[in-house]
């Protein structure tokens, strides 16, 4: 099976589609959106048939196909319960939902149809995730001791948003961006990384708070700023970080024993990653100024285009589930994986200024590298 239909024609839809024509073998069946103008555009540009209604969409794809979630993620949970409930596999955009119960709901579903769920980000899978993921095996850094992983995006209320508009014309979805925040928007970016090298969290302590309060049109607000203390039941302690308030900075830097991982664009798949050894100079410590280059032995990925800061495939995730699916085995993004990604990110979201320590309920394994990142 190598045929895909989309649900949700809006902006990030476009990125996908860009994403798509790295992988020609791939084939986009259909598309649907309840915007029928929306719809009409992008299927125009991307030539795709449009379907005339999610039933349709649903009746239409052979058995067991992959549907890829697109929409907003307020219509996130009734729209992945509709393809499973129609015998399709799902790979939704983040989150997987916005309440707990229904993620679980979901993922119950999917286990009980014999189908797979996964959910966004797929950068876990890049070149530049996979690198750092085999340095730490490596030992590269030495035993790795503490994380700081910052989803800063600057001041974005004041920037041009009104003109950013993806390729077949959709805008920025602004309102979202606004009302379901940023943490349960980027967060997973980071997580996704975390778990994927260190397995599940078992607890976490956050605070969140909504800094801006006019920033959306409609005057409903949400956090703008989290910060959270990550502890792992097998790894070292992480501070995350997710504002669209705080100065741009999206790098993340591993600690260890030896010196310093770091890498400074989380949106950019082919980032590189660098190890900075500590040194003793006189009677200072110091990093090396000169940061050695990591490098995989393996094939490099597709390169991206870029949209402002992002330089993604979006398509990573879906195309290794599609692979999954042929050889009849769990994708690396779903089951357990995306649950308990999804259970963290809200925890942190949801934090507010006195939650206090969260213990998670959820669990998952060490994700398998990718095989040419072993």
């Amino acid at each position: 099976m190598t045929e895909i239909a989309i649900i949700g024609c809006g902006f990030v839809a476009d990125l996908y589609m860009r994403s798509f024509a790295r992988f020609p073998h791939v084939t986009l069946r259909a598309a649907y959106d309840r915007d029928t103008a929306r719809r009409d555009a992008f299927c125009a540009h991307w030539n795709i048939a449009p379907a005339d209604s999610l039933e349709a969409l649903l009746s239409d794809l052979p058995a067991a196909g992959l549907v890829l979630n697109l929409t907003n993620p307020g219509s996130h949970y009734a729209i992945n319960m509709a393809c499973l409930e129609a015998g399709h596999h799902v790979y939704s955009e983040k989150p997987l939902a916005i309440a707990m119960e229904e993620a679980q709901a979901i993922t119950a579903l999917a286990r009980s149809q014999g189908l797979q769920v996964a959910s966004a980000p797929c950068s876990v899978l890049s070149e530049a995730a996979q690198t750092m993921g085999k340095a730490l095996r490596d030992g590269v850094a030495g035993t790795p001791r503490l994380i700081y992983a910052e989803l800063d995006d600057g001041f974005i209320p004041q920037a041009p948003f009104e003109s950013w508009h993806s390729e077949s014309g959709a805008p920025w979805p602004a309102q979202d961006e606004f009302e379901v925040g940023c943490t349960l928007e980027h967060a997973g970016y980071y997580l996704s990384w975390l778990i994927a090298w260190f397995g599940p969290v078992k607890t976490v302590v956050a605070a969140a708070a909504e800094v801006l309060p006019d920033k959306s049109p409609s005057g409903r607000g949400t956090p703008d700023f989290s910060c959270a203390t990550l502890f792992f039941h097998d790894g070292p302690v992480v501070r995350l970080t997710c504002s669209i308030v705080a100065p741009h900075d999206h790098q993340i830097r591993v600690i260890g024993d030896k010196g310093v991982l770091r890498l400074t664009k989380a949106w950019d798949n082919s980032a590189p990653v660098r190890f900075y050894r500590r040194l003793r100079i006189r009677r200072r410590l110091l990093e090396s100024p000169l940061g050695r280059r990591m490098r995989l032995a393996g094939p490099r990925q597709p390169k991206m285009g870029r949209w402002g800061a992002a330089s993604m495939n979006f398509a990573l995730g879906p195309v290794e589930m599609l692979e999954a699916i042929a050889q009849n085995r769990p994708c690396r993004l779903g089951g357990d994986f995306a649950l308990h990604l999804n259970e963290v990110t809200l925890a942190i979201q949801n934090a507010g200024s006195d939650t206090g320590a969260q213990d998670m309920t959820t669990t998952c394994t060490v994700m398998e590298p990718m095989p040419w990142a072993r």
